[in-house]
């Protein structure tokens, strides 16, 4: 009698969050954390405007907002076959941002770049590198409230979901 032995490979699909411009809204990044415990990893994209040690979960780098502390300017985070490049992307020209950081992380071997500064939510892809702003934690600039972006991947697969949050409204200055 054969005993047939197979091997079973379990596909894990791995969830990341990706934050940036949060500029020291700590309540949103702990709302973020809470909502999201179940997150393979987690990433903020610079303008933090928070000590190092407040969100360690948080693998970050520095923005043109964080004078004060000591961040660096760029990170690379390898999830499986992906290599996920991270910065804040106030050192890239704004004419052509976008070509930049694909050159820029196609230099690096990276697939992915996570970048913040434009406080607006942006998925692209140029040049077979995928852009992912996740938008901004304290606000935005397209009137969609401020957001963040879940990263999904699992195996060559790679998607996006952004997430609003709710957004204040505003008291009219005008008494009709």
């Amino acid at each position: 009698m054969s005993a047939f032995f197979g091997m079973i490979i379990a596909v894990v699909k791995m969830k990341i969050v990706v934050v940036s411009d949060s500029h020291g809204r700590d309540d949103a990044l702990e709302y973020v954390l809470q909502q999201h415990s179940d997150a393979y990893a987690y990433i903020h994209c610079g303008d933090i405007d928070a000590d190092p040690g407040a969100f360690p979960q948080f693998v970050t780098v520095g923005g043109n907002n964080d004078i004060f502390y000591d961040y660096p300017d760029e990170q690379i985070l390898c999830i499986g076959a992906h290599r996920i490049f991270i910065v804040h992307s106030h050192q890239f020209m704004y004419s052509r941002r976008s070509q930049q950081m694909a050159a820029a992380a196609k230099d690096r071997s990276c697939d992915i770049v996570c970048y913040g500064h434009t406080p607006i939510a942006a998925d692209e892809t140029v040049d077979g590198i995928r852009l992912l702003n996740p938008g901004s934690l304290w606000r935005s600039r397209d009137g969609r409230g401020p957001s963040y972006a879940l990263l999904y991947i699992e195996d060559d697969a790679v998607d996006v979901q952004f997430e609003f949050l709710p957004q204040k409204q505003k008291k009219s200055k005008f008494f009709w």
